[in-house]
């Protein structure tokens, strides 16, 4: 029996790790990274470029229909871009990934941070506009906490293109009382008390400037601060305005309370009775503590989809719902909405404008009108923006 004739193999795939090629950043995806379509049509993402540059990018990986890249060469840059005023930044596998927006100006971060609020809440309607966003006092030196990694030799941040340390010798956007605190860890270098187990790559060393390096615990977290001390200050003024516009509702609702930075501004405004909830018992014990007047608090796990049914109490008398969630929003909005028959406000505060136009969505189904965004720049150098808003029916 003849043997049938090989068929010849097809060209080999060029898109393969290492393959190179030429393109143009179209836009910025959710996680501050530049989206370059292949001359193929697959999308790659890329660190440390911006929309309208053009360059040779080499493939890192693929995943799916998508793919990761790095620049090779770049032949048209932004006129916005600008040398990094920190030598640890970078996308290299030793470089710190912790200010991925540093080569940039910062008036251009601003322009790009506004523009993703408006994107993302667009499909809720052209007549809820969003106001221009805040910037900070301080594009560095800024921030209050922070959390190294340390393998007992290496003392730094989580490297931008890998897991691993990049190890730092400072650390522009920390405040001078952190950087201190940074300069006085890496002074113990080497340490064995910091050397992981075998199950972790690394310990945590979490600071923040009301401790010095002496008091600093492996593993151990600090109590939750916004990060930026004077962007707070801006967010808690906003927020004191808000409750007071209509007057104080005598039974509020908090959701994600922490340990009552916002609940603060609740018993500061006049607000009877809070309820103020977090999934994180320690941070409960913390607002129970301060002994704010007319404050209620307690631990829920709100990530469970029954935590609606678990607060059905505060809910039926609320008349203000105040929530400030991390970056995965509150999926089961809506559950707490048809369980607040009373309900007259919400004030969300959002990190991450895509849960927060997902949430948004629902609360207008169910007869709110969306009254105000007001974007909030509270990580300078970075993607993440935050932003205010207020919901009434």
């Amino acid at each position: 029996m003849l043997k049938r004739p090989q068929l010849k193999s097809k060209k080999r795939d060029t898109l393969q790790p290492g393959h190179r090629f030429e393109g143009t950043v179209r836009d910025l995806n959710s996680d501050g990274q530049g989206v370059v379509p292949h001359p193929q049509g697959r999308i790659f993402f890329v660190p440390g470029v911006w929309p309208g540059e053009t360059g040779v990018f080499e493939i890192s990986s693929l995943k799916g229909r998508m793919g990761f890249a790095q620049i090779a060469t770049l032949s048209e840059t932004s006129q916005q871009r600008r040398s990094p005023p920190c030598p640890h930044h970078g996308f290299a596998g030793d470089s710190c990934g912790g200010c991925p927006w540093l080569f940039m100006d910062y008036s251009e971060q601003l322009m790009r941070k506004e523009q993703l609020v408006k994107k993302v809440l667009q499909p809720l309607g052209e007549k809820h506009s969003v106001a221009d966003i805040w910037p900070s006092p301080a594009e560095l030196g800024y921030r209050n906490r922070g959390q190294f990694k340390s393998d007992g030799q290496r003392l730094g941040f989580v490297a931008g293109s890998s897991r691993e340390i990049a190890e730092i010798h400072d650390c522009l956007v920390l405040n001078d009382k952190n950087r201190q605190t940074l300069r006085d860890l890496l002074s113990q270098l080497p340490n064995p008390a910091w050397k992981p187990d075998r199950a972790r790559r690394w310990t945590t060393l979490d600071i923040d400037d009301h401790i010095t390096a002496s008091e600093v615990t492996v593993n151990q977290r600090r109590p939750f601060r916004q990060g930026n001390s004077a962007q707070n200050q801006s967010m808690r003024a906003w927020l004191k305005a808000r409750v007071l516009e209509a007057g104080p509702p005598d039974h509020v609702l908090e959701l994600f309370a922490g340990s009552g930075n916002f609940t603060e501004v609740l018993e500061e405004a006049g607000c009877k009775h809070i309820v103020a909830v977090d999934s994180f018992l320690p941070a409960i014990e913390r607002l129970k503590e301060r002994d704010l007047t007319g404050v209620t608090s307690f631990g829920c796990n709100l990530d469970r989809g029954d935590s609606a049914a678990k607060l059905q109490e505060p809910l039926v008398i609320a008349s203000l719902l105040l929530l400030d969630p991390p970056r995965d929003g509150l999926k089961n909005i809506g559950d707490y909405l048809k369980a607040a028959p009373a309900l007259r406000t919400i004030i969300y505060i959002s990190c991450d404008p895509a849960t927060l136009a997902r949430d948004l969505k629902v609360a207008v189904e169910q007869g709110f009108e969306l009254q105000e965004v007001q974007p909030l720049d509270l990580f300078p150098q970075t993607p993440h923006v935050e932003t205010l808003t207020v919901l009434r029916r």
